[in-house]
């Protein structure tokens, strides 16, 4: 795929997969990062109402999940890699979402300036979603694989940023959604500290008795209110089948209530 041109849906080197039980049909890359399970959790989480950023995109799986989800909504995809946003682009309009969702090329580092050259001024939506790399290079084996690596591997230090380009864009009382692996609890709630309140932590568990190997955590920009850790949810029962609260989310498209009060 070229950033200077359309990408090629009838490539070799692109996969057609559905998710939500059909509802949506996605190319990505077949090789390097691929969405999963994390995406449309992570957007099924995001308590949104007119406009959304998701950053780290992709090829747009969570944005575009949440914008099914939500009609009338408006959701920008963000990810650093032209080729990527392109794609992006065009699963939008596969699936007859072009209308609401936009898809933009731009590193979540950048100046605020760029972010408002793109669309983004700063306190212009009510939700950001995020499902930034969250392997720490100095703890981790990074992936070989160059696409994979720039994915999956984020420094303590670099989160910060992004949690600073979130708090940008949101306006007052907007909501942040991240999907985080749960061994970086501590390194997420400190990047969060200061300029967001309300942190509620949903634990993902793979089988009953074992340990979360993901969070899902929402924040509310500006917000005083305690945090709170929410029943976590159980994907899968001993037998390896879904349980009924991963069918109805991840098959369904239920919304995945992290916050039972106005915030």
């Amino acid at each position: 795929m070229s950033a200077k041109r359309q990408p090629d849906a009838s490539s070799p080197d692109l996969t057609d997969d559905a998710v939500l039980g059909g509802r949506l049909r996605l190319w990505q890359p077949r090789r390097g990062h691929r969405f999963g399970h994390d995406a449309i959790l992570l957007a099924a989480a995001t308590p949104a109402r007119d406009r959304a950023v998701d950053l780290g995109a992709g090829v747009g799986a969570a944005g575009l999940a949440l914008a099914a989800r939500v009609p009338g909504l408006r959701v920008t995809l963000v990810d650093v890699s032209a080729d990527l946003a392109a794609l992006a682009a065009l699963n939008a309009a596969r699936n007859q979402l072009a209308g609401r969702v936009d898809a933009v090329a731009l590193d979540v580092a950048a100046s605020a300036a760029d972010y408002a050259v793109a669309g983004l001024p700063p306190a212009s939506c009510d939700a950001v979603l995020m499902n930034p790399p969250f392997n720490d290079p100095t703890r981790h084996q990074p992936s070989p694989d160059r696409q994979r690596r720039a994915a999956h591997a984020l420094a303590p230090a670099l989160l910060v940023t992004w949690i600073d380009a979130a708090a940008r864009l949101l306006r007052p009382s907007g909501v942040l959604t991240v999907i985080f692996r749960a061994d970086g609890l501590i390194d997420l709630i400190g990047a969060l500290a200061g300029r967001f309140g309300a942190i509620t932590v949903l634990p993902v568990h793979g089988k009953p008795g074992t340990r979360a190997t993901r969070i899902i955590v929402g924040a509310v920009k500006g917000s005083s209110a305690p945090p709170a850790i929410l029943p976590g949810l159980v994907l899968a029962a001993e037998d390896g089948t879904s349980t009924d609260a991963a069918e109805a989310v991840l098959r369904h498209g239920a919304e995945l209530t992290l916050f039972t009060s106005p915030h």
